[in-house]
């Protein structure tokens, strides 16, 4: 629902009008998440054409490092869009940054590899996925404002779930291509030429995503839009700068990049390197493993918005200390007997344990992400915190767990997580609060029946 509403609508109607929004902008994220993990889905059979090493393990590695490249772009990215936001408007950002991810997914859908242009073909590769990370790292804090924003204020929790539904259904897409690209295609073409249409499928789905993006109604205030292109006045800062975000909101910064930290790990271990990992530490077969991994990030998605509806009720505090407390007791037990199974069945049954977890995070962290800050800093505030702790350690799963994996101590990685799982847990213990009046409350509508004491910019900005 708009900031720049003047009648009161019926529940019904605010309803409705959140439903259409966030279909709008829930539809790019989807193809954004796609387009972005499409290239850890189909590693496996493109990375000989791009990569000297006859090693697959090394090749593998250095795949995976070039995924990492990409994430190297994200802050950069998170500050530009998330400055853009809130400076122009949530809608602007959104369009331009699934515009550079359409363009990225055509490029590689057409790369020459390094048989035709040598090392260069490696080159390009990493240029084309640094402009990728770019654009993803602005669509995540500008589509979790963009949710939260547009939500009705009794069903936050559920909402803005719809983020990760479609984050998580940008895999599973990516992964239900390769299914079925996989069962109508012989293996040597899939490895030959195959592994560029699922490519060629984002970018086209980009460019309908952005003919949808175009009717999207804006949620900033034309009163915030207006003093952005406003001078500032001695000693005061601007929305949507750097300097408004370090000198106002430099503690629920720190705590956003907190609350991300063992999430992102958990989430990438979960979803996005365990595909690699049943393959050569388990020893299941690709083709078993797709199946595996379809499936239960299918079950993942649509568990989505029942954990919304939870935190909806009970808070969101207790579904983050669910995630931290399960992570850090299971996480060991659950990896050690996945990396000793070749049964698919018990594989599907180990990834579905840890993904339960997780759920507890992804479900909601957006929403308590875009709760910490008021709306002239959120879409900076949101993809700045998420985008520096997504890149110095969800980005680099793959990474360190192929290194791990290489070295034959997966049993380091399975700690490695933990610990970073822990940490967060002590930032869900010590930094939130459960059922406090936030900056979404004061602007939107309260999520809870108390009523604040005080306006936004007396409240405890940590109270989530």
């Amino acid at each position: 629902m708009s900031t720049q509403q003047t009648a009161p609508l019926s529940e019904a109607a605010q309803t409705r009008r959140a439903v259409g929004n966030i279909l709008k902008g829930s539809a790019g994220n989807l193809v954004e998440w796609y387009d972005l993990y499409v290239y850890t889905v189909f590693a496996a059979y493109f990375q000989a054409h791009f990569f000297n090493s006859k090693d697959e393990l090394q090749a593998g590695l250095e795949a995976m490092a070039v995924f990492s490249t990409s994430f190297l772009m994200r802050p950069i990215g998170a500050w530009f869009f998330g400055r853009y936001a809130d400076r122009h408007g949530r809608k602007a950002a959104l369009t331009l940054s699934v515009t550079l991810m359409s363009a990225g997914s055509f490029a590689i859908a057409v790369l020459p590899t390094q048989d035709v242009i040598g090392l260069w073909a490696m080159i390009l590769l990493v240029i084309v996925r640094v402009i990728q990370g770019f654009s993803v790292g602005g669509e995540y804090g500008t589509s979790a404002t963009y949710m939260s924003e547009a939500a009705t204020s009794k069903r936050r929790g559920f909402f803005s779930s719809f983020q990760y539904v479609t984050l998580i259904g940008g895999q599973m897409l990516a992964l239900l291509v390769l299914v079925i690209l996989q069962n109508v295609m012989p293996k040597g073409d899939l490895g030959e030429w195959g592994w560029r249409i699922p490519f060629a499928i984002g970018g086209v789905a980009a460019l309908v995503v952005l003919w949808l993006r175009r009717s999207m109604e804006e949620t900033v205030s034309a009163e915030q839009i207006n003093a952005a292109k406003t001078p500032a006045k001695s000693g005061q800062a601007q929305p949507g700068t750097l300097k408004l975000l370090f000198t106002g909101y430099w503690k629920p910064l720190l705590v956003c990049i907190g609350i991300t930290l063992g999430g992102t790990v958990a989430f990438y271990t979960y979803t996005n390197f365990i595909l690699k990992f049943m393959n050569d530490t388990s020893g299941i077969a690709k083709t078993d493993t797709s199946v595996i991994n379809f499936w239960a990030l299918f079950i993942f998605m649509l568990l989505q918005p029942v954990y919304g509806i939870i935190s909806d009720k009970v808070g969101r505090k207790p579904l983050l200390l669910w995630f931290g407390i399960t992570g850090v007791l299971f996480t060991w037990p659950l990896l050690s007997t996945l990396a000793g199974t070749k049964d698919p069945f018990t594989a599907f049954l180990l990834m579905m344990g840890g993904l339960l977890i997780v759920g507890g995070y992804t479900s909601i962290n957006a929403l308590v992400k875009a709760e910490l800050f008021p709306a002239s800093i959120r879409a900076l505030g949101v993809g700045l915190g998420y985008a520096i702790a997504n890149s110095l350690f969800g980005g680099t799963v793959p990474l360190i767990g192929a290194a791990f994996q290489k070295a034959e101590r997966e049993d380091l990685f399975f700690t490695y997580v933990t610990v970073a799982i822990a940490i967060s847990l002590l930032v869900y213990i010590f930094a939130l609060k459960n059922k406090k009046a936030t900056h979404l409350d004061d602007e939107q509508g309260h999520a809870w029946d108390q009523a604040p004491k005080g306006g936004g910019k007396d409240k405890d900005p940590l109270g989530v």
